[in-house]
């Protein structure tokens, strides 16, 4: 193991450029290799990058490719479970709206994230991790509403759910013409 458990090398890797004109080449090119490691996983974590070793130094590239990794991880998220992948609209205030939408929930689902972190301190950090804890926010987001409307001591009533329900199911295209029957006939 090297030295207080940091890889700082420059490497040459050698790969295949994409097709052009018919013709495939490779190339060869020099990248800095850092690793620094991680007493929590027990293992190396390690990247290829072009930042210079007087630009940055290992520790700070490993902070700074962590943050990118929680970055990627947070569009994945608002993507897969918060429906950021299918806005289907061009209207930019319902857009807004909705990546408001969004990131208040992203906010909630974070803090109760912390919230069962706390209750489980005898449970490895990694066995809670954002993304897996999104998908169970997201399944049980109602229930969950209901219970912090109860601590705070509102009550959800079966009238306040089916006017919430009949607002949503409104046709906001009531005047929209539409397709006469005769043309599909």
């Amino acid at each position: 193991m090297p030295k207080n458990g940091i890889i700082d090398a420059i490497v040459e890797v050698t790969f295949k450029r994409r097709i052009y004109k018919g013709q495939q080449r490779q190339d060869t090119q020099s990248f800095r290799l850092v690793g620094v490691y991680n007493e929590e996983s027990e293992k190396y974590h390690i990247c290829l990058t072009n930042i210079q070793a007087d630009t940055l130094g290992p520790e700070d590239i490993a902070r700074l490719y962590r943050a990118r990794w929680d970055i990627e991880l947070l569009f994945k998220e608002l993507k897969n479970k918060y429906a950021f992948d299918v806005l289907k609209t061009k209207n930019e205030q319902i857009i807004e709206a909705l990546i408001w939408t969004g990131i208040l929930t992203l906010i909630v689902s974070r803090r109760l994230h912390g919230l069962f972190r706390e209750l489980n301190p005898d449970q490895p950090i990694a066995r809670f991790t954002q993304l897996r804890w999104s998908i169970v926010f997201a399944e049980n987001a109602s229930d969950i509403l209901t219970e912090i409307l109860k601590l705070n001591g509102i009550t959800r009533t079966f009238e306040i759910m089916l006017a919430v329900s009949s607002s949503k199911a409104l046709d906001p295209h009531v005047n929209r013409e539409r397709f006469k029957s005769e043309w599909w006939a």
